[in-house]
């Protein structure tokens, strides 16, 4: 007897065995991971606030998880000033229990969104295509690709191997010269940064807003007092450092 057959088994268990295969006509389809991605600026966290209030609309239920938000609390929040609370996924959550924990207390999940996806590690991320292939739940991740050092990502790069749909944010960020900007460059005093935390996270606000640095391991004295911001650069500039005539550009992220 399967899983589905049993009359015992738990109704919230939603990672139980696939049924038989007569059975399956009755299961909805399996879900899908989509993962969105794109630079800074690019409108990643508006787009997946959009996602959930057109999903709600159509009376689904879903949950919204951030990892590191620039806000540095547990919230989705976008530059144009949408905000809404979110999960705060930890470097060791299990996200299929977390799933789990959600239908037992009686809520239900259709989909999940996940923003700053590419700080989850590669299981979190095979986490999500279990519960999409064996709890049918839609995955919606929205992420940058590459860090400072134009290097994917762990979770990103794992997103690229196992999303079913991939889709780069339409939205297009200008590097200073005019051209499309794809590479976030780490500016501190200056000058491109080509070393460091891979990690470190910041806002466009000053230093009245939250800012953190966000490492598992902080490798970076505390007493340092350097600014530090990100700017999107055309991958010519990127390479050359060059950030442009001036280098303190309004709105870019910074650190202070």
């Amino acid at each position: 007897m399967t899983a589905v057959e049993n009359e015992h088994s738990d109704p919230t268990d939603a990672l139980s065995s696939a049924p038989a295969w007569g059975a399956r006509r009755e299961l909805p389809i399996a879900g899908k991971v989509k993962f969105c991605y794109g630079p800074m600026d690019c409108g990643k966290s508006t787009l997946a606030l959009q996602i959930d209030h057109n999903l709600a609309r159509q009376g689904r239920q879903g949950l919204l998880l951030v990892r590191h938000d620039r806000s540095g609390a547990p919230q989705i929040t976008s530059r144009i000033g949408i905000t809404r609370t979110a999960v705060e996924v930890e470097s060791d959550t299990d996200l299929c229990a977390l799933v789990r924990r959600a239908w037992a207390s009686g809520r239900h999940v259709d989909y999940l969104i996940v923003d700053e996806a590419q700080f989850l590690s590669p299981a979190q991320v095979e986490q999500l295509g279990e519960l999409a292939d064996d709890a049918h739940v839609d995955v919606y991740c929205f992420g940058i690709a590459t860090d400072f050092r134009s290097e994917l990502f762990p979770g990103a790069r794992r997103l690229f191997e196992l999303a079913d749909e991939l889709q780069p944010v339409q939205v297009e960020v200008l590097c200073w010269c005019g051209l499309p900007g794809r590479f976030n460059a780490r500016v501190r005093d200056g000058r491109v940064v080509r070393e460091g935390d891979t990690v470190f996270v910041a806002d466009t606000e000053g230093p009245a807003r939250s800012t953190a640095e966000v490492n598992s391991v902080p490798t970076r004295a505390q007493s340092e007092t350097a600014t530090v911001r990100y700017q999107v650069l055309c991958r010519r500039h990127f390479r050359r450092g060059d950030l442009g005539p001036t280098v303190s550009h309004q709105g870019q992220l910074r650190l202070t």
